[in-house]
């Protein structure tokens, strides 16, 4: 029976959305006839060149283009292409070049957990960035030097950035959960010169030291020579002395702020230093480009996501994630920013939903973690918040189950644009998204990205439909990374993505390309179990087990077991029921009933905590290293690494 559709856009709001508009300037420019998405995507992969062409000029990009759109060696095409070589840009003009219009009105909006909403407005966070890049220049700072932020998500930390970007210079960020050796990991590779941290930060109904952690990094990284501190605490009394060599953000942004200039590069000049987890080894500081992160993101924005002039967006997330770094962006489509740093839990589960009521916010974005939480504690936002501005939901971070789409549906709002979106950190963006023209099926994610021509290939190396395989994108495209921090030669770049398929871009997603043109996902390739030889996603054990009421959370591994894979799943339960025959049994039967024999686990097991990345993923391969006595190489990549120890010598998994 063929699978009907959860939402479908009304057509007015087809014929509202800036992506038709765009379809229209399509066959304009092009002599072409496109109707829908998938005439467009079509096209945007076949003309991939006058895609991103027209897609500059619609977005409004500011800056010198060039006559070439793209060079491209002779040797690997798809890897070596460079777009838009002759293109002279700067982020920050382009993300500031709505002050003068916008004037008063709200760029950004910061709500904590110890403060209620406190607005800056165009004109003022475009005089904060002209008082910063002061700052910098003081210190010496120019285009290519590094410049990194120890921050929560707060108003400063996009000024900061804003700042740094606007003198050419490069931003690298972690948030301040992270503990000093898990930074110096990150920002020892890239040998900042100067270092923005707050004094504290709020969690869960505590404040947090950060400045002394700050200080300590600061003195172990030679290259930093300046450190700029935010004072958080003095709003609740308390004064610190700061030592030689800091600086003061209040006493920084005092006076008349200064002339404001921009330093243009080139299109593909670093502006983004992001870390990869670190699971298996060092963070790999991956490098992203100035024109390329802008151009994505304004198609991710604009075409995918529908964000207007005046919009306003909401993304729950740290500085240490790379969807900080897209939320920043939407001030480029002149959209109010919404900032939230705390617990999204705290005090209640309806912190998040008041904010988004009272700000009004026309994109809210979260994790599948969180609508699972919030599905569990049996909240519904729909019953307690007026939410009619609210437009569009993403969700990422991990593989959102079908039944938090009929969660969101039933429980959050009728009439939303559902995007499941995925990428990472890799491309500072996403290869499947949102569509606002097109039907949301439950399950999936509604449409791949324009201008990138993203497939399944099965083991074989075929393109398959409705079939799992792995994720892959078969042509070159603007973000992708300049490179990696001192990788001169490019040997770790090219062993990290491009080295299982020739000239193929390979994610390491395991999912499937649906009838519907959707993908659904299966979870990562390198955490497939595989029982029998064959291939089993993690997802889709979680999305039942998780649903049953006596579990919190689940992790599941394949064990070396009698030369095979046995399937192993570690839960989570409710303080007070017992991981009893009962309960075991009932956990069997729902993966048999909903899955196949072939993912029942031969041993379940209870924890009472699941390690988890700090944003948010599991660390399945942190699990399964540490039931097999391998040592686990970056345990700083872990939010919770202290929950290993219950994975270790469990005599359960002995026979």
């Amino acid at each position: 029976m063929e699978q009907q559709p959860l939402w479908r856009p009304s057509a007015k709001r087809v014929a509202d959305a800036n992506i038709t508009e765009f379809i229209q300037a399509v066959n304009q420019q092009n002599d072409v006839k496109l109707k829908d998405y998938a005439s467009l995507y079509k096209w945007s992969v076949n003309e991939s060149e006058a895609f991103w062409t027209t897609l500059w000029d619609f977005a409004g990009v500011i800056g010198k283009r060039g006559e070439t759109v793209r060079f491209t060696h002779a040797m690997s095409p798809a890897k070596k292409s460079r777009w838009f070589p002759d293109a002279e840009i700067n982020f920050a003009e382009n993300l500031l070049q709505w002050a003068d219009e916008m004037g008063d009105h709200d760029a950004i909006v910061f709500s904590g957990e110890t403060e209620t909403p406190r607005s800056l407005s165009w004109s003022a966070l475009r005089d904060q960035v002209a008082h910063i890049a002061h700052l910098l220049k003081e210190q010496g700072i120019a285009e290519g030097d590094v410049v990194a932020g120890y921050l929560p998500n707060v108003t400063e930390a996009v000024v900061a950035m804003l700042a740094t970007a606007s003198l050419g210079a490069i931003w690298t960020s972690t948030s301040p959960d992270f503990g000093v050796e898990s930074v110096l990991d990150r920002f020892g590779q890239t040998q900042p010169k100067a270092l923005f941290t707050t004094d504290c930060y709020h969690y869960n109904g505590k404040t947090h030291d950060c400045l002394s952690k700050a200080r300590d990094i600061a003195s172990r990284v030679d290259s930093i020579a300046q450190l700029i501190v935010i004072p958080f605490s003095q709003r609740e009394g308390v004064q610190h002395t700061l030592h030689s060599g800091e600086r003061d953000w209040s006493d920084a942004l005092s006076g008349d702020a200064p002339e404001l200039t921009y330093t243009r590069t080139g299109f593909n000049a670093p502006l983004y230093v992001l870390y990869s987890s670190g699971t298996t080894g060092k963070p790999k500081c991956i490098i992203h480009s100035v024109g390329g992160t802008l151009l994505n993101h304004l198609k991710e924005h604009q075409l995918h996501s529908d964000v207007k002039v005046r919009d306003r967006l909401f993304y729950f997330t740290t500085c240490g994630w790379m969807m900080w770094n897209w939320m920043a962006t939407a001030l480029a489509s002149g959209a109010t920013l919404v900032l939230f740093d705390g617990s999204p839990f705290y005090p209640d589960a309806g912190v998040l939903w008041r904010l988004a009521e009272s700000q009004k916010v026309t994109l809210f974005g979260t994790s599948a973690k969180y609508l699972e939480a919030l599905e569990k504690q049996s909240y519904f936002p729909r019953e307690q918040h007026a939410l009619s501005t609210l437009r569009t939901l993403c969700s990422t971070g991990s593989v959102l189950a079908p039944e938090q789409f009929d969660y969101v549906y039933r429980d959050v709002k009728e009439d939303i644009q559902l995007s499941s979106i995925a990428g990472g950190t890799d491309i500072c963006g996403c290869f499947v998204l949102g569509s606002p023209i097109s039907p949301v099926y439950k399950g999936q994610a509604q449409v791949r990205a324009l201008g990138m021509d993203v497939q399944v290939f099965n083991n074989q190396g075929d393109p398959v439909v409705a079939e799992k395989g792995e994720l892959v994108c078969c042509n070159s495209f603007p973000n992708q990374p300049v490179g990696f921090w001192h990788d001169h030669d490019g040997a770790r770049y090219h062993k990290a993505y491009w080295d299982k398929i020739h000239d193929v871009w390979f994610h390491g997603d395991y999912v499937e390309l649906t009838p519907q043109n959707g993908m659904a996902f299966f979870g990562r390739s390198d955490a497939i179990l595989n029982p029998g030889g064959v291939r089993i996603g993690t997802a889709e054990i979680y999305r039942h087990v998780n649903q049953l009421e006596e579990i919190i959370d689940s992790v599941v591994i394949g064990q070396e077991w009698q030369n095979d894979v046995r399937v192993v799943l570690f839960v989570k339960i409710l303080p007070g029921v017992d991981l009893d025959d009962q309960l075991e049994n009932m956990i069997r039967k729902t993966i048999r009933t909903h899955c196949t024999p072939r993912h029942v686990p031969a041993k379940i097991v209870g924890i009472t905590d699941i390690p988890r990345t700090r944003s948010g993923k599991l660390a399945e391969l942190a699990v399964r290293d540490v039931v097999h006595g391998r040592e686990v190489a970056q345990l700083s990549a872990l939010d919770n690494p202290e929950s290993l120890n219950q994975y270790k010598s469990r005599p359960e998994l002995d026979d």
